[in-house]
Parts: C-alpha cells; sequence; structure tokens
C-alpha cells in the first residue's frame, strides 16, 4: 500500500484508536484504556504511549500499532496494540507503521522495541521477523479465550499463546548475564540471535556468598488476563519458599490461570539461586523480556495451571522461532511432570 501516509496519532485523534480496536475485537480486547479515548489521550501527552497509524488517501486510518514506555527514560520500549482493518490485510501495512515507529525509536537513542504476537496464526510474527526481530520466548496460554481477533484462525474457546520478540534498534552496554545452568544454552542462543547486548557468564563462588536470607518480591496482577507476575528483584535464599507460596496463593485463591517468575539476569543470585532450586519450583521456561520492575532484562518462568495448551495451535514464523518453541513446550513438558 504505497499510497498510505504512516504518522503518529495526536491526542485530539484518540477516538480512532478505540474504533480500530471496537471493529477488529468487539469489546473482548484485554487492555480496557483502549476503549478510553480521554485515557489514550492522557497516555499520549504524557509522552508514555507513542501511537503510529496508517492513513489512507481518503483520510481512513487502516491500522494502528503503539510503542509504549514503562518509565520516562526506559532504555527498551514495549510495542503493541496492533490492529489493521480487514481491508488493509496482506499488505505489509503493519510492517510499514512499525518501521516508521522503529526508525523514530532508533532517533530517540532507544535501545531496542520488544513485544508480543499472537501465535495463533504465523503473519504477525512473520512482519516481526521481516523487520529484523526475533522470537525471544513464548508465553503459553497468556491471551485469555474470551479475547476474538477477527484476524485469528483459531475458533475455540481456548487460551492462546504469544511470541515474545525483540527488534534491536541501538548497540547496548556490554554487560554480564548470569543464566542458570539449565537454561544458559538456550539463553546464549536468544542473545546471539537477537543482538542483545551482553555476556553469558557464570556466577562464582564469591557471588554465592553475597546472596541475602530475604528475597525482593513483587506481585503483579493483570486481571483482563486471569494471570499474575511474580517479581523476584533480589533473590535471597528463602526464594524457594517464597514463590511457592505465592504460586499457592494465586492458584488456589486468586483462581488464576498461569503464574509467571521474573528474575533479573544481571544479578547472580539468580544463576546461584536457580541452579539449586530450579527443579523443586515447578517452573518451566518462558523466554527472556524486559520487566518494569526490574533494571535489566529478566528469565521469564512459567507455570500453567489447568490449561489446556495444543502444540498444534501454535505457530511460528522462522527457524530460530521454532526450536526456541519446541525448548519451550519440552520444558513445559518435563517441569509439568515433575510437578505432578
Amino acid at each position: 500500500m504505497n499510497d498510505v501516509e504512516i504518522r503518529f496519532l495526536r491526542a485530539d485523534e484518540s477516538h480512532i484508536l478505540t474504533e480500530l480496536v471496537t471493529d477488529a475485537y468487539g469489546l473482548t480486547y484485554d487492555a480496557d484504556w483502549v476503549y478510553e479515548p480521554a485515557e489514550i489521550a492522557r497516555r499520549i501527552e504524557a509522552g508514555s504511549l507513542i501511537s503510529t497509524i496508517g492513513v489512507l488517501p481518503d483520510g481512513t486510518v487502516a491500522g494502528h500499532m503503539a510503542l509504549m514506555r514503562e518509565e520516562p527514560d526506559a532504555p527498551v520500549l514495549h510495542a503493541g496494540v496492533a490492529v489493521v482493518t480487514a481491508a488493509a490485510r496482506g499488505h505489509h501495512l503493519f510492517t510499514a507503521m512499525k518501521q516508521y515507529a522503529a526508525l523514530w525509536a532508533k532517533g530517540q537513542g532507544v535501545l531496542g522495541i520488544f513485544s508480543e504476537a499472537t501465535a495463533a496464526h504465523p503473519y504477525s510474527q512473520k512482519a516481526n521477523v521481516d523487520l529484523g526481530a526475533h522470537e525471544t520466548g513464548f508465553l503459553l496460554g497468556w491471551i485469555p479465550g474470551s479475547v476474538s481477533n477477527n484476524a485469528a484462525l483459531a475458533t475455540g474457546s481456548r487460551r492462546e499463546s504469544v511470541a515474545l520478540f525483540y527488534l534491536k534498534t541501538n548497540d547496548g552496554h556490554d554487560r554480564p548475564i548470569y543464566a542458570p545452568t539449565r537454561h544458559r544454552g538456550i539463553i546464549e542462543d536468544i542473545v546471539t540471535t537477537t543482538g542483545i547486548r551482553g555476556r553469558v557468564v557464570k556466577a562464582s563462588a564469591l557471588h554465592g556468598r553475597e546472596i541475602s536470607e530475604s528475597t525482593g518480591m513483587v506481585i503483579s496482577h493483570k486481571d483482563d488476563h486471569n494471570l499474575a507476575i511474580i517479581t523476584a528483584h533480589k533473590p535471597g535464599r528463602d526464594l524457594r519458599k517464597v514463590v511457592l507460596q505465592a504460586r499457592g496463593e494465586l492458584v488456589t485463591n486468586a483462581g488464576r490461570d498461569a503464574v509467571y517468575l521474573d528474575l533479573p539476569l544481571n544479578d547472580p543470585a539468580t544463576a546461584i539461586m536457580l541452579d539449586a532450586e530450579l527443579s523443586s519450583l515447578g517452573f518451566a521456561f518462558a523466554g527472556v523480556f524486559p520487566n518494569q520492575h526490574l533494571d535489566g532484562d529478566a528469565i521469564r518462568l512459567q507455570s500453567l495451571h489447568n490449561l489446556d495448551i495444543h502444540a498444534g495451535d501454535i505457530s511460528t514464523a522462522s527457524e530460530h522461532g521454532r526450536k526456541l518453541l519446541e525448548y519451550v513446550m519440552a520444558d513445559v513438558a518435563v517441569t509439568h511432570a515433575n510437578r505432578s
């Protein structure tokens, strides 16, 4: 679609995003703020939402894609709320909008852009791959079955999975990445493939003596997804105890379908404690992803409960993605068997 104008959405045009989402998803989209033009406008004015749109010659807006900042000085942005009208599909509009946004991010000194793409079909993933983005993980059952996207191939009510992607826009600072032994190989592969700046290294015995007794932890709830994320921002020697207690309460009392566990890859305590406790935690590998509570990338682990996950429901768009998905699915199977 060479005649489409790609530009940023203005705050006084915020209703356009609400209309696009409503046309594509009805009222099922899993972020309530997209249905509130005043909130969209507030975020645009605050600089936490950078919305890119594609406009046809007749003035019709055919698509939207946003970059979102968790913090004002965040070195990595999060891309999402990608919506393309039915008439514009197949014309690479999403790719054009994300490329436009990525060039802006590069000029702003942003290091990279993380995003999730539905794994119900390969089209969104392929658009990311075509831009130069690479998969960093798969969150199984992330999208509630209540979400109805008229672009998706799946027609059932099962929860859908998402692929995590990273698009590098600038070089980051060189830094150590402390990966647990069990997942060191796949994390090295992710770091090498994506261009995330860092060196995967082993924690030393000296690091082990510096680990605190207590784990610093925060729990974030995503009610619209019926899941929770435990962020162990300072892993301590009681990691297993506090994480298992928290997961038990989240699953039994709150009825969460999935619980994710994020730990900082720049902290050697992550590797040391996971080497000691990973097999008994009952969390499987999900990927590498940023977390607003952490200074840097996190290893994300996943614990799935009462979810009907089928490999046949999950598509990939690259050889790297296929191998990564195989790793994630295999680790989930082993972890679930051990937990049972």
